[in-house]
Formats: structure tokens, sequence, C-alpha cells
């Protein structure tokens, strides 16, 4: 609690909070003691230091969240992704909040709005991200808040994972309507998706340099899980590979968000519904195993260091073990 006592001519303020050091200062006047007493008491317990929180009672978030752009996301393999989930989120009215005015219930708020508006999934990697935000400001760079908001936040419940797969003639579809498409990249990302299984970043960061044809073999540098794989390549896979025109030095010349916005007119202009490009990895995964691929040879494949992570892959349809069955 603040104690006040008069010295002198002056009045000394002395708070002393347990776990928190002792603070100490001194005015002319009674009720200017008072003020900063209750001030820095209330500061101390939302975990605000008062000396240094008047360097940021001007600093916004928004601040902040552009700074992380141009010091983290800038080095990360993923960049180009989160970049663009940190600028939607600059476009929002949070980002316009004060550091001194943040708040968990504010991001509560931000929450529930934005699961009206996206999925599940979108929010929990959002509030991941902003979550390192604040651990990068507070441990790095100063930030004077004692916790971060995002820590004891309620994470939304992730909803069943996806088992949406090819259905009859769809695979024939989406071929020939991207081989009509004016864009030219279109159908053999498609068809690579299929033969490897990539990722659509680990598709587009894919580099010459990394395919060797001789062996028929792909390497994959930037992963999710940030390890290097090599993964074999089907005839159709190095066919369509070396059908590509060597313009540049990735094999793709194009952005993720291109692809993703050619692939969406596609799909809608073809009428093919609920069908998202990485459902495609799940095509080629549930496909590799379909072929009598172990675990562990799909899991080379793949990426996953998990081998449970497979399981939902695998979904096997009953016609297609009938023959079997005989």
């Amino acid at each position: 609690m603040a104690t006040i006592r008069k010295r002198g001519n002056r009045w000394q303020v002395q708070i002393r909070l347990k776990g928190y050091p002792a603070k100490t200062k001194s005015f002319s006047h009674k009720g200017d003691a008072v003020k900063w007493g209750r001030a820095t008491e209330t500061n101390l317990l939302l975990g605000l230091d008062n000396e240094t929180l008047t360097v940021f009672n001007n600093v916004r978030l928004s601040e902040l969240f552009s700074r992380y752009l141009k010091e983290v996301t800038a080095y990360k393999r993923g960049k180009n992704v989160e970049e663009l989930r940190l600028k939607k989120v600059l476009r929002h009215p949070i980002a316009q909040t004060l550091v001194s005015e943040v708040s968990v219930e504010k991001f509560a708020r931000y929450r529930d709005e934005r699961l009206r508006e996206v999925s599940t999934s979108t929010v929990k990697r959002d509030l991941n991200l902003l979550h390192h935000v604040f651990s990068i400001a507070i441990n790095e760079w100063g930030v004077p808040l004692k916790s971060n908001p995002l820590t004891t936040i309620r994470k939304p419940q992730e909803h069943a994972p996806r088992t949406r797969r090819l259905l009859n003639n769809e695979e024939a579809k989406l071929i020939a309507e991207a081989d009509c498409s004016r864009t030219e990249y279109l159908k053999p990302a498609i068809i690579l998706a299929l033969e490897t299984g990539m990722r659509r970043g680990e598709l587009l960061s894919t580099r010459w340099e990394d395919v060797n044809a001789d062996a028929r073999l792909l390497t994959i540098r930037e992963t999710k899980n940030g390890e290097v794989r090599t993964i074999p390549l089907s005839t159709k896979a190095m066919t369509t590979i070396t059908s590509l025109p060597k313009l540049q030095h990735k094999l793709f010349n194009c952005t993720p968000n291109a692809l993703q916005k050619s692939w969406k007119r596609l799909t809608q202009h073809i009428n093919i519904q609920d069908l998202h490009f990485h459902d495609l990895r799940h095509e080629a995964i549930s496909r590799f195993f379909e072929c009598g691929l172990t675990i562990p040879e799909v899991a080379l494949i793949s990426g996953h260091k998990d081998y449970r992570m497979l399981q939902r892959y695998t979904h096997l349809r009953p016609e297609d073990l009938v023959s079997k069955l005989s």
C-alpha cells in the first residue's frame, strides 16, 4: 500500500507491494503525492511500470505489429503467409489500442468477433501469432506489460479435422478447366500437389536447383517444421516439372495468395463445392496409403514426425476395399 509522510516542506510517497521493488517519490503538494501513489500502485497491480509506461503512453499496438513485421516476420520461412495475416490484424480496430490500454478483455472480444467471420483454425493461428508478438515486445523491446495478455485467453475449440477427398470426376474437371485457364501455373500446381502431397508454400518455394532429375528426387527446404526433406517423384510429377518453363530460379512464378485466388476462381467456375487447395495434400497422402505404402514411407514424403497425425489422412473408401476381400 502507498504510505504518505510529510518530510519538511515536501510530501514523500512510499509504495511497498509484495513481489515488487519499493518505490519512493517526493512532491511539493499532498494532492500530487496522493495522485501519483494511487496511479503507481494501480499500474503495479496491472503489471505496468509507471516510469517506463510514460514512454509508451502514446504508442499503439499497430506500431508493435509493424515492428514485428520488419524485425521478426521478415526472417521467417513462412513470411509471406504471416505477413498477410498480420496485415489483416493491422487493419482491425484493435491495432489502434494504446499499449497502456491493453487488456485480456479486449482480445477476448477480438477473438469472439473474428469467430463470427472466419474459421476456428484461422482464429487460433491469429491468437498464436499475437501471443508471440507480445512475447517479443515484452522480453526484447522493453514494453512495460507484466504479462502477455494472450497467455490466459481461452483458445477456441477446433472442429473435427477435414476429411474431404476428390469425388467422382472432380480431378478430371479440375485438370481440364485448369488446362484452359490463362493462369499457366495452375494446372502443374494441381498435378504436383496430387503427386507429391506438398503444401502450397512448399510447392511455391521450390527452386530448380532442388530438383534432381536423374535420381527423380526433390528436396524441400522451406518446410512447416523447418526440417529439410527429400522426396521421390513419380513419373507424372517428373514430367510435369520438366514441362515448366525455366523463367526464374523457382518452379512457380506466383505468390501463395495469387494461387489461392486462382484456385477459388477455378472451383467456383466448375461448381466444385467445399474443396480447398490443401485438400489435394490430403488426397495425395490417402492415395499413398491406397498404393500400399507403409506409414514410415508416407511420413518420409509428407514430413510428418508424429505417425499418429497420419491417421486422419488414411480415409480409405469402402468401395476400394471390396476387391481385396473377394
